[in-house]
């Protein structure tokens, strides 16, 4: 068994909250890993536009995602929540997916019950979700398929009825699913979120994300119901932001300096810091004088 992920799963039984925020590449998920956070969230959001340059819409595959995660858990030391949309098919797929992300090193994953291919339900104007049937054979897939017992399953559900979340929440989690993650159109307020997590009998895991209601509770409302509180996209949203900025100013700007722009560069001595340049340098060092 995995320590990382045994130590994740005896923190969330005991009641604490894991604090995660979304990263979209490897450099992305290094500094979260070099931040305060407790541990990373690899969104299918920001994947798809990092190594697409498209929407979140199931364009990239099951080894495109594997392999981007595969490439976050080669330089970080927290744990990973990684995003494993519709689980790419049929419960056998699902089966498959759970062991390709489990190889790779990952804590928890997230399971959704949209049809494939899938819609990310913070942009697109409608989700269309399987039977109830088809989404309990994915959450009884994952679970039968993990070789690790303290790998989480995470059972999302994107259905739009209150009442229909919470049935189906109820039979994921007899199904075996460890925490239960809603989507801010389903529900409308805290109660909502309390009524999910008391019928479930599951602690929740919420994506929190600018302009979405469930941004505005506080720290006390969210621990008590959730076991995972995510910033999926403030990386990406933050990135793009930034870059916008600095690239209008310099390209109205189009002289040799790239001082004071709106948004503050990091130094070189910096980046060599947070990428590790000085521990590579000393590595070959070492390997180049053994002779």
């Amino acid at each position: 068994m995995n320590p990382m992920r045994e130590a994740l799963r005896q923190r969330i039984t005991s009641g604490q909250t894991f604090w995660m925020a979304g990263a979209q590449d490897a450099l992305s998920a290094l500094l979260v890993d070099q931040s305060d956070f407790d541990g990373i969230f690899t969104t299918g959001f920001g994947i798809s536009a990092s190594l697409l340059g498209q929407p979140d819409m199931e364009v990239y595959t099951l080894t495109e995602n594997v392999a981007a995660v595969n490439r976050i858990a080669n330089v970080v030391h927290k744990p990973i929540f990684a995003d494993a949309d519709t689980g790419y098919g049929n419960a056998i797929n699902v089966a498959r997916t759970v062991r390709e992300f489990e190889k790779a090193g990952v804590a928890a994953i997230s399971i959704e019950d949209q049809l494939s291919p899938k819609r990310c339900p913070a942009a697109a104007a409608v989700m269309p979700v399987v039977s109830l049937q088809e989404g309990v054979a994915r959450i009884k897939a994952a679970v039968d398929a993990r070789v690790d017992p303290n790998f989480l399953i995470v059972a999302r559900t994107d259905v739009l009825d209150p009442n229909e979340a919470i049935d189906r929440a109820g039979h994921y989690a007899q199904a075996g699913a460890d925490l239960i993650q809603p989507i801010s159109r389903t529900f409308k307020d805290y109660a909502g979120l309390l009524q999910l997590r008391e019928a479930s009998g599951r602690r929740l895991s919420l994506q929190l994300m600018q302009g979405l209601w469930m941004s505005q509770l506080s720290r006390s409302q969210i621990e008590a119901v959730a076991a995972f509180a995510t910033y999926p996209i403030v990386t990406l949203m933050s990135t793009v932001h930034a870059l916008q900025a600095n690239l209008h100013a310099l390209a109205q700007r189009r002289n040799g300096s790239v001082d004071e722009l709106p948004s503050a560069q990091a130094t070189m001595a910096q980046f060599k810091d947070i990428i590790g340049w000085q521990a590579l340098e000393e590595r070959q060092a070492y390997y180049e004088n053994l002779a």
